[in-house]
């Protein structure tokens, strides 16, 4: 189902949810100590978008070199069409899994942002809401020794549940699972009316990139690495 008016407040959900952004990261076929899997928000260009590339530059800049950081861009339309998000959540699983059994050292941090934070949000789940038919390419929630490689997840201006139900009415509320809440960070900026109750400040929607909020991400995960015990060397 396709994304509505929001009529009650005067202004689109494609308003709030896609800034124009341009920057594309690339992947690293190699085993980096840290990986970062991010989901763009609607509208941006294919790649880690402008939110997503002002984190990975935060965070490679507070290790400083002290560590080799792979880049994975999620790959999913971004569109208006917000059904589609569930490709995005199947790619993003994929490469979870396919790099935990491949590189099961390197510490992964998974983020997003606007309809990218949804997407990696659903990506933590843990139960299928009772009725709810999964999408093409969703086979269920990612195994739970997955959670283990998993060192951060840092959501950015992640959609409301009335946002998410106006996208689409079919859409389950965005649930954290519990393995990967206690090292979630989600970041709303005050004023943003996608995730923030009565916020009517679109340019908030716009602003993580240049707010301060990828820094605080960045922090958030650096620490969160440093934390995190040894990945058990198996495949899951």
């Amino acid at each position: 189902m396709k994304l509505t008016s929001l009529a009650a407040a005067g202004i689109s959900v494609a308003a709030l949810m896609g800034p124009q952004a341009t920057a594309v990261a690339a992947a690293d076929n190699s085993c980096p100590d840290v990986e970062v899997v991010f989901a763009r928000g609607t509208f941006e260009a294919p790649g880690i978008g402008g939110t997503g590339q002002a984190f990975v530059d935060a965070l490679s800049a507070r290790l400083n070199g002290k560590a080799t950081v792979g880049v994975y861009p999620v790959n999913y339309p971004a569109s208006l069409d917000f059904s589609q998000a569930a490709e995005g959540v199947a790619d993003a699983s994929n490469e979870i899994q396919s790099l935990t059994a491949s590189c099961p050292g390197t510490k992964i941090v998974l983020g997003g942002y606007s309809q990218g934070a949804a997407v990696a949000g659903y990506t933590t789940t843990e139960t299928v809401p009772a009725g709810f038919v999964l999408p093409t390419g969703i086979s269920g929630p990612m195994p739970p020794a997955v959670a283990t490689h998993v060192a951060a997840v840092v959501l950015f201006g992640t959609p409301a549940d009335w946002v998410v139900g106006l996208a689409d009415h079919d859409a389950p509320p965005i649930n954290i699972g519990g393995l990967y809440a206690p090292k979630t960070l989600e970041l709303c900026a005050p004023g943003d009316p996608v995730c923030s109750p009565g916020g009517l400040d679109r340019s908030a929607h716009s602003a993580y990139k240049s707010n301060g909020m990828a820094d605080q991400a960045a922090d958030f995960a650096v620490n969160a690495i440093s934390a995190a015990p040894p990945a058990p060397n198996h495949t899951v």
